[in-house]
Parts: C-alpha cells; sequence; structure tokens
C-alpha cells in the first residue's frame, strides 16, 4: 500500500528519517491508543459482568471506538512520515478533543463530591485499572503533542 493514506513506508520525496522528537511523538500516540484499548476492554469486562450487560450496545461502542483508534493511527503514521496535515489533525483531535474527553468525567467526579473521601466510597480494582489506563493515556498525550512541535520536528514537517 505505497502512495495511499495509509501507507507505512516512509515516503520518497522525503528521504531524511524522523527526528527523534517526530518518533516520540508517534510512540506517546501509539501509547495513548493502547490504554485507550486497555480502558475499553476494563470497561467491557466489567459491562459484561453485570446483571444487564447490553451485548448489543457494547458492540457498537466498541466498534465506534475500534474505528477511531485505527483512524488516529493511520493519521499517526502519515505524521510520522512527515505530513503537516496530520500533525494538525492529531493536534486538534487527541490533544484538545481526546484530552477534554479523558479529563471532564473525572473532573466532574471531583468537583460534585462534598467531601475527597467521597471519591474512594466505591472505589473498586476496575476503577483503579481504569484510572491507570486513563493516567497513562493522559499522559501520553501530553508528550506526544509537544513532541511534534520540538524544534527539530518543526523542521522535519517543512518541505
Amino acid at each position: 500500500m505505497t502512495g495511499t493514506a495509509f501507507s507505512v513506508r516512509p515516503r520518497t520525496d522525503h528521504p531524511q528519517r524522523p527526528p527523534r522528537s517526530v518518533s516520540v511523538a508517534f510512540t506517546g500516540l501509539v501509547i495513548a491508543l493502547l490504554c485507550g484499548v486497555g480502558e475499553a476492554i476494563t470497561y467491557t469486562a466489567v459491562e459484561l459482568d453485570g446483571p444487564n450487560a447490553d451485548i448489543g450496545s457494547l458492540a457498537t461502542g466498541s466498534a465506534i471506538r475500534g474505528a477511531i483508534y485505527l483512524a488516529v493511527l493511520a493519521v499517526g503514521i502519515r505524521m510520522a512520515n512527515g505530513a503537516r496535515w496530520a500533525r494538525i489533525v492529531l493536534t486538534v483531535g487527541i490533544g484538545v478533543i481526546g484530552l477534554a474527553s479523558l479529563i471532564v468525567e473525572p473532573l466532574a467526579a471531583t468537583l460534585s463530591a462534598k467531601e475527597i473521601t467521597d471519591l474512594f466510597d466505591h472505589l473498586t480494582p476496575a476503577a483503579i485499572i481504569t484510572g491507570a489506563f486513563r493516567t497513562g493515556h493522559i499522559l501520553a498525550v501530553l508528550i506526544a503533542i509537544p513532541a511534534m512541535y520540538h524544534p527539530t520536528a518543526r523542521r522535519y514537517f517543512r518541505r
């Protein structure tokens, strides 16, 4: 699949290797995606363990999430190959919209708690695992986005 939007081979019109900052950004992106997959699996397992599991809804949600993750990975590969548009799409998509979606729920729970101990009343192993995945996801995005704009990365994206 060379010459397509989903090509994983370096383009011939961009012969130089990506700088370390771009490699760090791509690695951060992949780690964020893996954390998202882990969180989705944990959520699905918990829901399936419940008495009122809606298989259709879980399957639809998993399919949508999977499609989004594959699209982000495809755009990430294009970014790693030097596509400026991909860097912008990732900045808006995962750096703004995605990050906001990860932060809203825990922030709302924190703000709605009357006391800090209320946050720990219903703590379960699944909640701890989900929190670890979400924290890893957020940290990976907070590493990936700035790495895409490091001075060496900026030179790589200027052609």
